[in-house]
């Protein structure tokens, strides 16, 4: 095993040292734990019960949350994922679609004032660090019109509850998989486990054991379409440690909106590092893991060699 996961400090992200051991983070291991973001200790607690009571809702109320995208509204258990299931809305960066997600679940006002809060103080997070992990890379955070890179990438939310039992204990609670999208802020269950990161070297999965008060950050495939294979796309899983329920709290973001081409940036694209992947949008890549049943990382390799007689971008 490649040693322990790093652990980065927000507000130090500013100087070159801290610079470079972000995008050593990002470039090596492709996930990292960050502290000290600013999102208040008691927000996260509160939203992790407000999590909880939503998952008791009858699953007539859960089934009203649906959306704009497939798999970013209620995912029921299943037979392939039988311990699984999961409540989330396309965009928490959009206000509108917060509300809508509260409408749809019947949320009261505390739990409606709780995750409005949340919403905003995590997608302000999930920015910054984009922001400063493309400064790491040596790319300006604004683009040519003077917007930030990454305004108006939607920010998709998700959170999971895990029906762990006694007989399920050693089993995987979801697949091994990557993110299909940029990056992943993840706020784990503080006192139940099971999270595991592929190690540096791919010689194995790293159990990552989890911080109270701090997020887990993932980087996923469409990091690596932007980066033009600079940064790594994590794979991970997680596994029954414990007959307990767990409870994690996603944010994603996604990448350009929905029909918008991933385009690395001119620094990453040169006579000496030709591009790796053809263009492709955030829909058209989930399309292409969903048509070739490729969760893990492997659709990054059907965007590499020539272009097919059909776009990718129009599977």
């Amino acid at each position: 095993m490649a040693g322990t996961l790093p652990i980065l400090d927000l507000q130090e992200l500013q100087g070159s040292s801290s610079s470079e051991n972000l995008r050593e983070a990002c470039e090596k291991w492709g996930c990292f734990r960050l502290v000290n973001h600013g999102v208040p200790v008691k927000l996260m607690s509160e939203m992790k019960s407000v999590v909880g009571e939503l998952f008791d809702l009858p699953i007539d109320v859960k089934r009203r949350n649906v959306d704009v995208l497939s798999g970013s509204g209620y995912v029921a258990l299943s037979s392939k994922n039988p311990l699984y299931e999961a409540l989330g809305l396309y965009d928490m960066g959009s206000a509108a679609a917060v509300h809508k997600f509260c409408d749809q679940l019947a949320a009261s006002p505390q739990h409606r004032e709780t995750i409005l809060s949340y919403a905003e103080a995590i997608h302000g997070v999930a920015m910054q660090v984009a922001a400063k992990m493309a400064e790491s890379l040596g790319v300006v955070g604004r683009s040519d019109d003077g917007a930030g890179l990454f305004e108006g990438w939607p920010c998709q939310f998700r959170i999971n509850k895990y029906h762990f039992q006694p007989e399920t204990v050693g089993s995987p609670g979801v697949q091994i998989h990557t993110d299909s999208g940029f990056l992943t802020l993840l706020q784990e269950d503080e006192s139940v486990g099971g999270l595991e990161v592929m190690d540096p070297s791919d010689a194995g999965y790293i159990p990552v054991d989890p911080v109270p008060g701090s997020f887990l950050v993932n980087l996923g495939d469409l990091a690596t379409v932007w980066s033009n294979g600079k940064l790594r796309n994590v794979k991970h899983r997680v596994q029954c440690k414990e007959a307990a329920v767990r409870i994690s709290i996603a944010t994603f973001l996604l990448g350009p909106p929905r029909d918008t081409v991933v385009e690395p940036p001119p620094a990453f694209v040169d006579d000496v590092h030709p591009r790796l992947y053809r263009p492709i949008s955030y829909d058209g890549f989930r399309e292409l893991r969903r048509v070739t049943d490729k969760h893990a990382g492997e659709a990054l390799q059907l965007l590499q060699g020539p272009p097919p007689a059909a776009s990718m971008d129009q599977i």
